[in-house]
């Protein structure tokens, strides 16, 4: 495998879509939370405002987001998670090749390995339960629950 490839500099497209702008809709449990969602311009003809949809386009397309695909995406729901003080984090196992999609003795292909910042898993601490329907039993509005809400438009004025 050329050790040149490795070494080349990692690129991914960034910047804004043309027609359209990202926006951040805040919520109203959790008035942290920054749901993105992008205006899309319609034709002037059409006299219609933009239409909003959910931005699927990560951080990717945010110019005030500095990128380096080498670091992974940031931990979005990690404080959410740690906050509600349930579960603990602990050293999991070790990585197998099966879990890059290799069976094994299979060699690697040839790109860069990502190393990304690595993360501890988490798990429930004993006697706590950790879903989201445990927490919406006991009538607790989640950020993950509200962050959906806004982002599939799901009856924000109701909750």
């Amino acid at each position: 495998m050329p050790d040149d490839i490795r070494s080349q500099p990692q690129t991914v497209s960034t910047g804004p879509l043309p027609a359209s702008r990202k926006i951040y809709v805040s919520g109203k449990h959790h008035p942290d939370l920054r749901v993105p969602m992008r205006e899309i311009d319609l034709a002037p003809s059409a006299k219609e405002p933009p239409v909003r949809v959910y931005d699927t386009s990560g951080p990717y397309t945010d110019p005030a987001i500095t990128i380096d695909i080498r670091k992974g995406l940031a931990p979005m729901r990690a404080a959410w998670i740690t906050a509600r003080g349930d579960v603990e984090s602990y050293d999991g196992r070790a990585i197998r090749p099966e879990d890059d999609g290799l069976r094994r003795g299979e060699q690697r292909a040839n790109t860069a390995i990502f190393t990304g910042a690595p993360r501890k898993p988490l798990r429930a601490k004993p006697g706590r339960a950790v879903t989201q329907l445990h927490y919406a039993r006991k009538g607790i509005i989640t950020p993950e629950m509200e962050y959906i809400a806004i982002r599939e438009n799901l009856g924000r004025e109701a909750m």
